[in-house]
């Protein structure tokens, strides 16, 4: 984790000139969304696709290339079995620093009590005069996706700030955590909500069912899992009806199968047999996951005004916030408990703040991510004299598998454009075809997808050479390089006609990194002392490119230079390029 600066106002914006690498070169920095590292495959569309551009960078100087952690603790996720994401990866590439992401900020938050003065809390909070605040998540202290702890601390705030009614919708966990652990998770919560009410709080659990056969499904895999949480959380409906939570899965455990991951969805019933808990309008919910994979498709559910995934029957007029946004592209949902890290003194404010005029691309899908995401979760510009951002408007009404090729080409184009008019010094673009194309699982849509990536970076490439410039290749996770379901052993998994199962998410594969062009030094190469180096560690390798030391609170660097100086550019050749 770097070391927080806590930025007084008194540290200088100004950097340090490289001893070894000088200025007045046009940097062109190219994101590769969801391209990572992985073997030949035919599973793996990028080893399958024609890429010779990437391939001849990967072949062509090995002490140009090489891979780097996009995933985990690298980004700030709390493990290494944490998937990356294109805003974590984003804001680590921008910020040279690693922020904490996922549960550590919400530890954070609640430890602080910053929780409840933001917006997303104010926001729901609304709601507790009348209505009810309903928490849907995993019952678990197994830290993959909720923890417990941080639960019990909600539940402990909330009724603090004024929640005069809470019902509990648990997922029994046993794939984080022992099987059978439920019994004891739901034993802990029940005594937790008995004190509360004691303190004259109406705190109970209404419903519950098993993570992988209610509510937890993702990347739209099986809608049926989520319309069973619905019909319980929101219509009071189960198979199921038992007098308090304990006894239920206690119950539902007996059956010889039973599995604290599939077990069936049950509601909490009174004396009369009514539930206890289902949403009404003017309630509110929070869905408590801080991991967003499984807690996404719950979100659609209960955001979209129009929704056709299955009948919801009831859509009750909630304030709904998640415990974090678990989809920066979709913004979804639109509140949220727990805001992104603040993150300061990110590589573009201290390029700004010395001069380095900057351009940034892409198409709509990313275009968020190469600018607000990249600048540390800020709008706009840090000078406008030094910047310019482009959006191209990306396909709409369109799955991005029937037109793979997306913008890529047009986004290159408009880098292009950028280098060659010699005003900019650092020319920034996501190409988003590996991710977005990757996430529909078309794998012959990801190859063109692909392909049209490559052919991309090669238009970039040119318009460097043709400046005398320097180019950074990298991407922000992995998705296109592995797009089918394995087994413990690595086999893909098949279904009973013998097909094979796409894999639609991202990975847990490191991705590359290259860098190179006319400009760059002839001793300029990676360092070997770095192995675990992650996205973090670019924002100062792409400061030193630029002619400037990196901040000493930034990652280090993850290039090093063996020759003489490099002396810069005249100011007469930075005004012909």
């Amino acid at each position: 984790m770097a070391r927080r600066p806590e930025l007084e106002e008194a540290t200088p914006w100004k950097l340090a000139d490289h001893p070894r690498l000088g200025k007045g070169k046009v940097v062109g920095v190219v994101v590769l969304d969801g391209w990572g590292e992985a073997p030949p495959d035919p599973f793996n569309c990028i080893h399958v696709a024609d890429t010779p551009t990437m391939d001849a960078l990967k072949k062509g100087a090995p002490e140009r290339w090489r891979l780097i952690k996009a995933h985990g603790t690298a980004v700030g996720l709390p493990t290494d079995d944490d998937m990356g994401n294109s805003e974590v990866g984003h804001n680590a590439l921008g910020a040279g620093q690693i922020y904490a992401q996922g549960a550590k900020l919400v530890d954070l938050a609640l430890a602080s009590g910053k929780i409840y003065e933001g917006e997303g809390f104010k926001y729901i909070q609304q709601s507790f005069e009348t209505g009810t605040l309903h928490l849907i998540g995993l019952l678990s202290d197994g830290g993959v996706h909720s923890r417990i702890d941080q639960l019990q601390l909600l539940l402990k705030g909330a009724s603090e700030h004024g929640a005069k009614r809470i019902r509990v919708h648990i997922l029994t966990d046993g794939r984080d955590v022992l099987d059978g652990s439920s019994v004891a998770f739901v034993e802990t919560l029940e005594n937790d909500l008995a004190k509360l009410r004691e303190k004259g709080v109406d705190a109970r659990v209404a419903s519950g069912g098993g993570r992988m056969y209610v509510t937890m499904d993702r990347y739209e895999n099986d809608w049926q899992v989520v319309k069973r949480g619905w019909d319980a959380q929101v219509l009071g409906e189960a198979p199921h009806k038992f007098k308090n939570a304990l006894e239920a899965v206690k119950a539902l455990r007996e059956d010889p199968k039973a599995n604290d991951q599939y077990l069936p969805p049950f509601v909490v019933v009174d004396e009369t047999g009514k539930p206890v808990g289902p949403i009404m309008d003017g309630d509110a919910v929070v869905t408590f996951n801080f991991r967003a994979d499984r807690m996404v498709m719950l979100a659609k559910a209960l955001e979209y005004e129009t929704f056709d995934k299955f009948d919801r029957v009831r859509f009750p007029k909630i304030r709904y916030a998640g415990m974090l946004q678990y989809d920066g592209e979709l913004k979804l949902p639109s509140h949220y408990l727990v805001a992104p890290p603040e993150i300061e003194r990110t590589s573009g404010e201290y390029l700004a703040h010395n001069g380095i005029r900057t351009y940034a691309c892409s198409e709509t899908v990313k275009f968020g991510h190469v600018t607000f995401f990249w600048n540390g979760n800020r709008s706009g510009y840090f000078n406008p004299n030094f910047e310019k951002y482009e959006e191209i408007p990306s396909d709409t009404g369109i799955p991005f598998n029937e037109q793979p090729k997306m913008k890529a080409v047009e986004v290159a184009e408009k880098a292009k454009d950028a280098i060659l008019s010699g005003k900019f010094d650092q020319v920034r673009v996501n190409i988003p075809n590996g991710d977005m194309v990757g996430h529909t699982g078309d794998l012959e849509a990801t190859i063109i997808g692909c392909k049209a990536a490559d052919e991309a970076v090669k238009i970039i490439l040119d318009a460097i050479e043709q400046v005398g410039g320097i180019f950074v290749v990298t991407a922000d996770h992995g998705n296109a390089e592995d797009m089918v379901k394995r087994d413990k052993s690595g086999k893909p998994i098949r279904d009973k006609h013998g097909n094979v199962q796409p894999l639609t998410s991202h990975t847990l594969n490191p991705v590359p990194i290259a860098i190179g062009g006319p400009g760059l030094a002839s001793g300029a190469r990676f360092r070997k002392d770095l192995a675990d180096a992650g996205l973090a560690n670019v924002a100062a390798t792409v400061m030193n490119l630029h002619g400037f030391e990196a901040p000493d609170h930034y990652e280090p660097t993850l290039i090093e230079v063996s020759a003489a100086p490099y002396h810069s550019a005249s100011s007469a050749d930075r005004t012909n390029q």
